[in-house]
């Protein structure tokens, strides 16, 4: 009886072991600086719905006493002398007041059982019912795993043919000495992958992880591959910015969010960042110190390496449908090409046209607009109106300008030269015209003219009826 229990003790510890350092793995790389340490743990207490206190405290148990630090403490065994005759009674009551609300607290089912009469009060303890409720797998932590597997999408999923479903997502890359004077800047890899094929429809390095980026990632999957159905993200705030919504709603492109903190749920792009992690080693070992330069190797690594490799993924695909695969497997590439679904390749212009941003700036008395910290010259006509620019992110310094009944231009930046420009001619509409007379004094005249005209007739009425007639 003693060894079995002892075996569920150790069974429990282990567990709860693993999973802790499931959560703090991230953290065990020896290069981390303490600032980049310090901001991996608050994105894993956040992950996780847990303090950052715990993520330290299970980091730093770790570090002290490897895998052991990671266990739960012993509990020291319950003297079964002390439990009433009908525990077993008792234990299935409990776990039937467990399963009718599975949120209750082992306080408040004691707190039950007392009230119903079936013990007397203070009897129970706390720890040594929710032991055996978490023993026979009625613990809290054992239904809330439950609860969650049944309300998140984690379940293995792969959609049929390529270009169904995009799934999207950012990933640390390593610091570069590419600042002002040579200061050391975080990557950033961000990357859209087929969900079919697991084929990279676009994948790259940047120097920040702003909204942009994404934007960036989306429209180079686009114009290179063509429009897909669906796109699958997280909740980050890059993937769920307004922006972003519009320019794929604009293509008729639509946004599927996975579950929060449910890492699972996007199973195959975490797969395709362990391949970026095996490629990060080889470019440290290379000492990569330009963006141009991690990004070149970046793309001769999928295209020579990653693409050509015989992927677990799809061949256990095949093989859970009961279809026959070749022994050397299918790669990424092979699986693109072998798909049937055409692809639905859009033009240029309106891809471009969809992921532009669009602004309303007042054209100031120098027919000119403020952009950025920036001026841009504009047109004399638009002096004192409300302009729409529109920009592409990635070249912000060209601007667009429209305005209802004038035809889109260009705003060039404003320079200034070593001596004033002539001043712009103004449009026709608002030149001076030589007037041929005065309008107003033209009009008052006749005013003038009507009024004397009323009084003559006024003054003739009044004669009238004195009886005195008016001379000829």
């Amino acid at each position: 009886m003693n060894t079995n229990k002892n075996l569920i003790l150790t069974k429990w510890q282990d567990e709860t072991a693993l999973e802790r350092f499931r959560i703090i793995a991230p953290l065990q790389d020896e290069t981390l600086d303490p600032a980049k340490r310090v901001r991996i743990r608050n994105e894993i207490a956040e992950q996780n719905g847990l303090s950052y206190k715990t993520v330290k405290r299970y980091d730093e148990a770790f570090r002290e006493s490897g895998f052991e630090g990671l266990k739960p403490k012993s509990r020291k065994p319950h003297n079964p002398g002390n439990l009433p005759e009908n525990y077993e009674e008792l234990l299935q009551e409990a776990i039937q007041l467990r399963r009718e609300v599975p949120t209750r607290s082992v306080e408040k089912i004691i707190t039950i059982l007392e009230l119903e009469g079936r013990v007397a009060p203070g009897t129970l303890k706390r720890p040594t019912l929710q032991r055996h409720l978490y023993n026979a797998g009625f613990g809290r932590c054992h239904l809330e795993t439950y609860r969650d597997a049944r309300e998140s999408s984690s379940k293995r999923f792969c959609k049929d043919h390529r270009m169904q479903l995009i799934q999207g997502d950012l990933k640390y890359g390593p610091i570069l000495p590419i600042g002002k004077n040579g200061a050391k800047v975080q990557t950033y890899l961000s990357s859209a992958i087929d969900d079919h094929s697991r084929l990279p429809l676009s994948s790259r390095f940047y120097d920040n992880q702003e909204e942009g980026v994404v934007e960036d990632t989306m429209r180079n999957a686009i114009l290179k591959y063509g429009a897909f159905d669906a796109c699958y993200f997280d909740h980050g705030s890059q993937y769920q910015a307004k922006q972003l919504k519009l320019s794929l709603a604009k293509l008729s492109i639509k946004i599927k969010s996975a579950p929060v903190r449910s890492g699972k749920s996007k199973g195959k792009v975490e797969k395709f960042h362990q391949v970026v992690d095996s490629y990060l080693a080889e470019a440290k070992a290379k000492k990569i110190h330009t963006l141009e330069e991690l990004n070149r190797y970046w793309q001769i690594y999928l295209e020579e390496y990653y693409n050509q490799k015989p992927h677990d993924g799809i061949r256990e695909y095949y093989e859970n449908r009961g279809v026959d695969i070749p022994s050397e497997g299918i790669t990424p590439l092979q699986e693109w090409n072998r798909d049937s679904r055409p692809l639905k390749f859009l033009d240029a212009g309106v891809v471009g046209e969809a992921f532009l941003h669009h602004e309303k700036r007042k054209v100031d008395k120098g027919a000119c607009i403020s952009f950025r910290g920036k001026r841009y010259e504009t047109k004399a006509s638009l002096i004192g109106f409300t302009v729409e620019i529109s920009y592409d992110p990635a070249a912000p310094e060209v601007l667009t300008v429209t305005h209802p009944g004038m035809k889109p231009f260009q705003a060039k930046p404003l320079v200034i030269r070593g001596y004033c420009d002539q001043k712009p001619a103004l449009p026709v509409s608002m030149q001076a015209v030589e007037p041929e007379t005065s309008r107003f004094l033209d009009a008052l005249e006749k005013q003038h003219k009507e009024s004397v005209k009323r009084r003559a007739d006024a003054i003739s009425f009044g004669s009238y009826k004195k009886g005195v007639v008016p001379d000829v």
